[in-house]
C-alpha cells in the first residue's frame, strides 16, 4: 500500500482517487476550500454525479499529506502546472514519484509538461496518458494507459502500484511521443466534433481522424519521437476516444462550434477546460516553429481563432495538391 496525494479535484483527479482508494490511501487536493468541503461532506462530485467518492479518500485543501505521499499524482490543467510545481517544490518529498496526468502545454514557451515538471521540481517523474475517460474509470471500466518515463525502473514502479483489475498500464520510454499524442489529439477531437454538429457523415470523420495521426506522428517525429508510439494505446488509441465519445469535452465543444456557436462562446457552455482549445494555438505555433506541414491543425487553428468559415476550411483541405499516402514514410526512410 501506497500513500498517493492526488492534486486536482476535477473529474479525472476524483476518478484516480476512486480508482486508487481501493489499494491505497488517497488524498485528494481541491483548491477551492468551498467546493472541497462540499465534496467532503457529500462524498459526490458535481462532475462526476453518478461516483459515489468512498469515505476512506480525505477530501482537503490543504499541503499537510503531500510531504508524506509517495506517490503525488499532478491532475491540475495544463496551463497552471508551472504555478503548482512552484507551489509544492518546497513541500514536497524529494523521493516522491510524480505523475502527470495533465495533457497539453505551457501556452507561452511550447513546452511540454515533463518539461515544466523537470524544470520546476527535482523528483522521478512519469507521464500517464492513454484513452481513460473519468466516467469510466470511476465505474471501474476496463481501461488500458502508458506509464512514460526516461528511466524504466521508474515507470515500472508506477505499473507496479497503479494497476488493478480494471486498469492495465503499459511502459514507454517515449515521453515526447505519448505526450504529443497525447496533447495534439485534442485538437483533432475537436474538428471531430465539428463534423459532427456540421452532419458532415462517417466518411468525413474517419477521413480527419486517419489523417490527423498522421500529422500528429509528422510533427512527434520532428521532436524526437518515435513514430511507433502513435500507433498505440496514447497516440491511435485515445485520439479514437477523445473524437468519438460523448463524455469527450473537446468532442463537445467541436459540436457546439459545428452547429454554428462561436468558438469562444462554445467553450464557455461545457463549462470545464476544453485542453483543445488552447492546444490548437500551441499546436499551430509548434508546426510553424518546426516547419512541419499540418493542414488539419493549421485549419482548425483559423476557425477556431481567425473566424474561418468551416466551409472555406473543408474547401481548402480538400483542394490542397495532391499527395501519395506514405509520402512521410518514403521521406524519412531516405
Amino acid at each position: 500500500m501506497n500513500n498517493i496525494f492526488i492534486l486536482g479535484a476535477g473529474s479525472f483527479g476524483v476518478s484516480l482517487a476512486v480508482l486508487f482508494s481501493k489499494k491505497h490511501e488517497v488524498t485528494l487536493y481541491g483548491r477551492n476550500p468551498e467546493k472541497t468541503k462540499k465534496m467532503r461532506e457529500s462524498h459526490r462530485c458535481e462532475l462526476l454525479p453518478k461516483i459515489q467518492i468512498p469515505e476512506k479518500i480525505n477530501i482537503t485543501s490543504d499541503f499537510d499529506k503531500l510531504p508524506q505521499s509517495d506517490i503525488v499524482i499532478l491532475a491540475c490543467p495544463s496551463h497552471s502546472m508551472r504555478k503548482v510545481c512552484q507551489q509544492i517544490k518546497d513541500i514536497i518529498n524529494p523521493e516522491s514519484t510524480v505523475v502527470c496526468v495533465a495533457k497539453g502545454f505551457e501556452e507561452d514557451t511550447l513546452k511540454r509538461m515533463s518539461q515544466v515538471i523537470s524544470e520546476e521540481l527535482h523528483n522521478k517523474y512519469v507521464v500517464l496518458s492513454g484513452p481513460t475517460h473519468a466516467e469510466e474509470l470511476a465505474a471501474d471500466i476496463p481501461s488500458a494507459i502508458v506509464a512514460a518515463s526516461y528511466e524504466r525502473e521508474v515507470a515500472e514502479y508506477i505499473q507496479d502500484c497503479l494497476s488493478s483489475s480494471t486498469l492495465r498500464i503499459y511502459v514507454s520510454d517515449d515521453v515526447i511521443g505519448v505526450e504529443l499524442g497525447g496533447a495534439l489529439k485534442n485538437v483533432i477531437a475537436v474538428s471531430a466534433g465539428a463534423i459532427e454538429g456540421k452532419q458532415l457523415g462517417d466518411n468525413t470523420k474517419a477521413a480527419l481522424m486517419t489523417r490527423g495521426i498522421t500529422e500528429i506522428a509528422r510533427l512527434g517525429i520532428k521532436c524526437g519521437a518515435k513514430s511507433e508510439t502513435f500507433a498505440g494505446l496514447s497516440g491511435i488509441g485515445d485520439l479514437i476516444v477523445t473524437c468519438t465519445s460523448n463524455h469527450s469535452r473537446n468532442k463537445r465543444a467541436g459540436m457546439l462550434i459545428g452547429q454554428g456557436v462561436p468558438p469562444a462562446e462554445a467553450i464557455k457552455q461545457i463549462g470545464m477546460t476544453v485542453e483543445g482549445y488552447k492546444n490548437t494555438k500551441s499546436a499551430y505555433e509548434l508546426c510553424q516553429k518546426y516547419n512541419v506541414e499540418m493542414p488539419i491543425i493549421t485549419q482548425v487553428y483559423k476557425i477556431l481563432y481567425e473566424n474561418k468559415s468551416m466551409d472555406q476550411a473543408i474547401e481548402d483541405l480538400m483542394e490542397r495538391p495532391k499527395r501519395h499516402e506514405s509520402e512521410v514514410v518514403w521521406l524519412l526512410n531516405k
